[in-house]
């Protein structure tokens, strides 16, 4: 194997794939990249069982087949410490990668490539492209509400759902709920729903940076496929039962409160400064035109928020995370928000003034 590149071009691919690659492995060729030369490209691979990723690189010069496995962070650190503009030089010599530029020299132990793991291809059951930038909104409006350790394993991911024309992504850790949907040109007829793991999810959001390019995904029986021009990722999906969020949605609630979404969200930071450290809880007390945001902690000390807002039932108080509203706030993007809530122990729904397409629930709490 042996082939010249542009420092540009191999570190762009390399620190992608070098983020799925885990620092402490217990198999020592987990922490290997595997490059592989075929024609005019370079293919560059990484994984940690779960999650894999696959980056391309069309090569310049003539270039000599072949493949090995090298250890990913010296050789992303080799790549960053050398100059912008320059020439990459590596090849295969006795089971060493020599690498080269200009007066540098580098020689990195490899591992066969066939001891390198590669996931398995299941049969693919749905295929179907949408634009990246539209995968992309449907993730970080949503993935925040993830669970990060739960022993409800179902809750440290992401639900994906297809069904006729409509693309939805559902996260909840049990206190909170995320779901945004979009319409997409998919034909399934019945829905088809998959639990895409947490660092698979934050993997995948990572990759899609070109807003209008296309992206291919597969939903097989084990594995999600995402395929564009430079990279293929694939993560394994969590095996389980998600719950049902059409039940959590809350249904009925009688008080619409409608309010700037800014004025609001600066209102809650400031009052969560001198919330409670440990449970974040703050009251909310409606009354007509009028929302009175409080909070107090173990130290006696306390905040208090006056908000106007456009309201006109009867009062009611109410207790929330303060963190949990400020996550939802901080994904929506438009000038107002309507929240509707029915009584002080019933979950609040949040969305957008103007548009169905993500709804947060969001637990109350008892202050």
């Amino acid at each position: 194997m042996h082939f010249t590149i542009q420092r540009e071009a191999l570190l762009k691919p390399l620190q992608l794939v070098a983020g799925v690659v885990e620092r402490r492995q217990t198999l020592p060729v987990l922490s290997n990249v595997l490059l592989v030369v075929e024609g005019q490209q370079l293919s560059l691979t990484g994984t940690d069982l779960e999650v894999e990723l696959v980056g391309r690189v069309a090569l310049e010069d003539a270039a000599e087949p072949g493949e090995i496995t090298v250890p990913a962070r010296k050789l992303m650190d080799i790549c960053k410490s050398l100059p912008s503009d320059a020439v990459i030089d590596i090849r295969l010599d006795d089971q060493k990668a020599l690498i080269k530029s200009g007066r540098s020299r580098f020689t990195l132990s490899t591992l066969p490539a066939n001891d390198f793991p590669t996931v398995e291809e299941g049969p693919g059951s749905l295929g179907f492209s949408v634009e990246q930038g539209k995968l992309r909104r449907l993730i970080e409006r949503s993935s925040f509400a993830m669970a990060q350790q739960d022993v409800r394993y179902y809750l440290n991911g992401m639900l994906i759902e297809v069904s006729s024309g409509l693309l939805r992504t559902v996260a909840t850790d049990g206190h909170r709920l995320a779901m945004c949907s979009m319409q997409a040109g998919i034909e399934q007829p019945d829905r088809h729903q998959v639990i895409v793991p947490r660092k698979g999810i934050l993997e995948l959001a990572r990759l899609l940076t070109d807003q209008d390019a296309q992206v291919s995904i597969v939903l097989g029986q084990h594995h999600i496929r995402a395929t564009t021009g430079e990279f293929t990722f694939t993560s394994k999906l969590v095996d389980g039962k998600f719950p049902d969020y059409e039940r959590v949605l809350p249904r009925g609630g009688d008080k619409l409160v409608v309010g700037d979404r800014q004025l609001l969200r600066e209102a809650f930071s400031r009052t969560a400064i001198l919330s409670n450290e440990k449970y974040r809880g703050i009251r909310l007390q409606l009354e007509n035109g009028l929302l009175k945001i409080q909070a107090n902690n173990p130290e006696q000390e306390e905040a208090e928020e006056e908000v106007v807002v456009d309201y006109n039932g009867g009062s009611l108080e109410i207790g929330f995370n303060v963190s949990y509203l400020l996550d939802v706030l901080g994904v929506m993007t438009t000038d107002q928000i309507r929240l509707i809530l029915s009584d002080a122990n019933s979950s609040a729904l949040v969305q957008e003034f103007d548009n169905d397409d993500s709804a947060y629930v969001v637990m109350p709490m008892r202050l």
